[in-house]
């Protein structure tokens, strides 16, 4: 979630605001560190895990607000405090911005909308001083912030039922999507932000110019095609994800004539078909798209934290639980 812009809109009005973060973390907490929200006089953006917590630092926000600028630094017992489950420990900072924040805060809204960007964040009296770093690092006592969004490039084959189901079940999470068809009228008029459609007639070719660590997802109208970008993705190890919407047989036959294409077996790690969580076999478009944006988020947590994937999903053709999805 984007944090400045909701600051600078405040002060721009000439109200005061608060964003508390999540500081620290032990144990198990509802949030990660560096989670926040942004509370202003007309609400509030994001969350912190919601909850006794949220509610309680919310509050407190609320009265400082009526204080002018300030900087507390909190510490909550999740289970003896608060009651909740949890049962971690939870470091709080929370900032009261006024007037006086405004040149700041603009500056870091202008980083924000670049894209993800990091500061060195030292913690002052009544307020936090930031400096845009060019690069993530810590050293000392000064803590690293990281802001914006880190969207994982997605280039979605297909734009037919499955494929108009998936672009409105990503719309709301963390991927860029090129969303790539022969057809040019087979988008819709209208589709979320963080979307470009591409309507090409060699869409193998959009694969020259994609970023390492790109996700994709195929599903287009021709197995032909469908083949053939597997084909020249799977040659390429910049893809970690290749997904292929399809049934039982059409995994197997894609995977014979990937071999015979000379794709050798420790490549198949990247390769998906059928798409999606393996419990889950209804056909409606609607469910596909969640089950496959499910996997999406588990496959691109796993690469960002290093984590190992489950075992059922390293040997994509030995998935024989999954039924068939079309395509």
């Amino acid at each position: 979630m984007k944090v400045w812009p909701h600051v600078v809109q405040a002060l721009e009005a000439g109200e005061s605001c608060a964003m508390i973060s999540v500081w620290r973390t032990e144990g198990s907490a509802p949030r990660e560190a560096g989670a926040r929200l942004v509370l202003t006089v007309r609400g509030f953006h994001g969350t912190i895990g919601g909850g006794a917590l949220e509610w309680r630092a919310l509050a407190e926000a609320q009265k400082k607000m009526a204080r002018g600028r300030s900087l507390t630094r909190t510490a909550h017992a999740l289970g003896p405090e608060l009651g909740q489950c949890c049962g971690g420990r939870v470091e709080l900072l929370t900032e009261v911005f006024d007037m006086t924040a405004l040149e700041a805060a603009r500056e870091l809204a202008n980083a924000e909308s670049l894209g993800a960007f990091a500061t060195e964040s030292h913690l002052q009296s009544d307020h936090v001083l930031r400096i845009i770093t060019a690069g993530p690092r810590q050293a000392g006592n000064i803590m690293v912030e990281h802001f914006g969004e880190e969207r994982r490039s997605l280039y979605l084959f297909g734009a037919g039922h499955v494929g108009r189901a998936l672009i409105l079940a990503l719309a709301p999470l963390p991927f860029a999507t090129r969303w790539i068809d022969t057809r040019p009228d087979a988008f819709p008029a209208a589709m979320p932000a963080h979307v470009v459609p591409v309507a090409v007639l060699d869409p193998v070719a959009e694969l020259g110019a994609a970023p390492s660590g790109t996700f994709l997802l195929i599903m287009t109208h021709s197995h032909a095609l469908d083949l053939a970008i597997a084909e020249r993705a799977l040659r390429d190890e910049r893809f970690p994800y290749v997904g292929l919407i399809g049934s039982a047989s059409k995994r197997a036959r894609f995977l014979s004539r990937l071999r015979q294409a000379g794709i050798e077996d420790e490549r198949f790690a990247a390769f998906k078909c059928p798409i999606g969580l393996s419990g889950i076999r209804a056909k409606e478009p609607a469910i596909i798209a969640a089950s496959a944006v499910a996997e999406l988020l588990e496959r691109d947590e796993m690469l960002r934290t290093g984590r190992n994937l489950p075992a059922d999903a390293q040997t994509p053709y030995r998935m024989n639980q999954k039924k068939g999805q079309g395509g």
